[in-house]
């Protein structure tokens, strides 16, 4: 099979004999997927078609559908190495930057803003970081030791965030073990874990190395009002020396010092736990890749396939073996030693063999069904729902629905925001956490067929998607494979064409009418939502 390979394009298949040790990067991982689908008899799928895979890369890699200019090109460029040229494009976007940045802001702060937390400062921190593409390990330290005013250093809002009780910082220690490392250690506040290793000395170790966080609320007086009103919130740095107490079931109290994979801090005067934290993190351990790097790999692997390499991704260990260690530990080395650089990383996952098969399963592998409980073995792309942010950029890019594209970063996100939050509404669930994908509920099917926003997207006004189309010469076939095109990704089938060409002529004089319908009924569909 022909398969992209990194910078080299399409590259034959490379030989299984060779050892792994003197395999390229592409190359191992292409093997190594490989060498799951003969261990379980299973045949992949075949590779995506070239509007198959378009439209999954664009959502995957800047968060929207390509624009129907952006798929009629890639339709059209003869390059066999055209799906390279167009992810070295994708990782130089603007939205890439945009994609990544609401990406990690959610998983921050989530998608609200919680009280006295500034995500406009979170956002202007994680977009100077993309953009610049600074190594992760960074960015991670900056977060993990920030402190100042919220929106001058916007890294303090993720600690803000996770300080909305005064819980001695319990919430802070399992958010960060569980977002940066991939561990879950929150159950072990109260006892050992039943089912891994986790005993409860070592959630409260990890919990001293956040005791010296401090947060002043500051309140200024309102002249209109002359009541005093929240102003800004900041993160400072308190002393705190010595051990953490806790107490066991059994009642009897323990100690617990700041130590991090066997690795001691000096837990005395002056001594700023959150920075050495942030230098052990990035450290290997017993010949193991960092645990930053484990984690970083397995969730963005995660994002591209829709199944990481354990379930849940932020829950790895002995308790959990990876469904491909090997590979796990390969690229989390790789993205060590290429300085943690994520847009390169995001180049070996979407280059890689397995994101070029077509989301079709066959006889073989309809096996590979990770929804069903079992392990992933990436013979087809999962089928994936969009995010909310996804779903909302999309429509906005198929129907030209808003006219804010010229306007600078901070009058689009504002607009964006307010669009997104009948999505955020309609997509909470009854834990009152937030829902991140569109899974085809009654409300958020209503919401979508009578929001505002879609009937801007249907619309005839002058400027609008479908105004332009219908106004411009050709025949009436052409603009319907259009509308499917700027929709759906793909040129309608002959048997849509023609079922098609029915309904809009039973509009009569009033096709105008029935292409808006058409154009509804497209936006609104399963095809449409879902990524594949």
């Amino acid at each position: 099979m022909a398969v992209l390979t990194g910078a080299e394009g399409i590259a034959d298949e490379p030989g299984l004999a060779t050892p792994p040790s003197q395999l390229s990067l592409s190359e191992f991982i292409d093997t190594n997927i490989r060498q799951t689908w003969t261990d379980n008899e299973i045949e992949p799928s075949p590779v995506a078609d070239d509007e198959e895979w378009i439209r999954r890369v664009y959502l995957d890699m800047v968060g929207r559908i390509p624009s129907l200019e952006e798929t009629e090109a890639f339709l059209a460029d003869q390059n066999p190495r055209k799906r390279s040229v167009v992810i070295d494009n994708l990782l130089n976007h603007d939205d890439f930057v945009r994609n990544l940045t609401t990406i990690w802001t959610n998983n921050c702060i989530g998608r609200g803003q919680p009280r006295r937390v500034s995500r406009a400062g979170m956002e202007k921190f994680f977009r100077e970081a993309f953009a610049k593409n600074r190594p992760w390990n960074e960015v991670v330290m900056d977060i993990i030791t920030a402190s100042g005013h919220f929106e001058e250093n916007g890294a303090v809002n993720y600690i803000l965030a996770q300080m909305q009780m005064q819980d001695e910082s319990v919430q802070l220690t399992a958010m960060t073990t569980r977002l940066f490392l991939g561990l879950q250690v929150q159950c072990t506040q109260c006892h050992n874990h039943p089912f891994n290793k986790w005993q409860q000395s070592q959630f409260w170790e990890f919990n001293s190395f956040f005791r010296q966080v401090g947060k002043i609320d500051h309140r200024r007086l309102d002249p209109n009002t002359g009541r005093q009103v929240d102003d800004y919130s900041e993160v400072v740095w308190r002393e705190y020396t010595g051990p953490v107490y806790y107490e066991k079931r059994s009642g009897l109290m323990q100690v617990a010092f700041p130590i991090f994979q066997g690795q001691e801090v000096d837990p005395g005067v002056g001594v700023n736990r959150r920075e050495e934290l942030a230098k052990l993190i990035s450290n290997p351990a017993d010949g193991q890749p960092p645990q930053i790097a484990l984690a970083m790999v397995n969730r963005m692997w995660a994002h591209f396939y829709g199944y990481g390499f354990t379930r849940p991704v932020d829950d790895m260990g002995p308790h959990n073996p990876a469904s491909h260690p090997e590979l796990l530990n390969r690229l989390a080395f790789e993205f060590a030693k290429n300085d943690y650089n994520v847009r390169d990383l995001v180049r070996w996952i979407v280059s890689a063999e397995a994101y070029q098969l077509s989301s079709q399963f066959n006889s073989s592998n309809e096996i590979d069904n990770p929804s069903a409980g079992e392990i992933p073995m990436f013979s087809h792309m999962y089928i994936k729902s969009m995010q909310a942010e996804q779903l909302y950029d999309s429509l906005i890019t198929a129907s030209n629905a808003h006219q804010s594209g010229n306007a600078d970063w901070s009058s689009q996100e504002n607009q964006r925001r307010r669009w997104m939050q009948q999505f955020v509404v309609a997509f909470d669930n009854d834990e009152n956490d937030e829902a991140t994908t569109f899974n085809g509920t009654i409300p958020q099917a209503l919401m979508m067929m009578n929001s505002e926003l879609m009937d801007k997207a249907c619309s005839t006004d002058r400027g609008s998607f479908l105004s332009e189309e219908l106004a411009s010469p050709g025949k009436e076939t052409d603009k319907i494979s259009r509308l499917y095109l700027a929709a759906l990704g793909r040129k309608p089938s002959r048997n849509e064409l023609r079922t098609t060409q029915k309904f809009i002529g039973a509009y009569g004089g009033e096709k105008l009418k029935g292409f808006q319908d058409l154009f509804w009924a497209l936006l609104n569909s399963n095809e449409f939502i879902l990524n594949h």
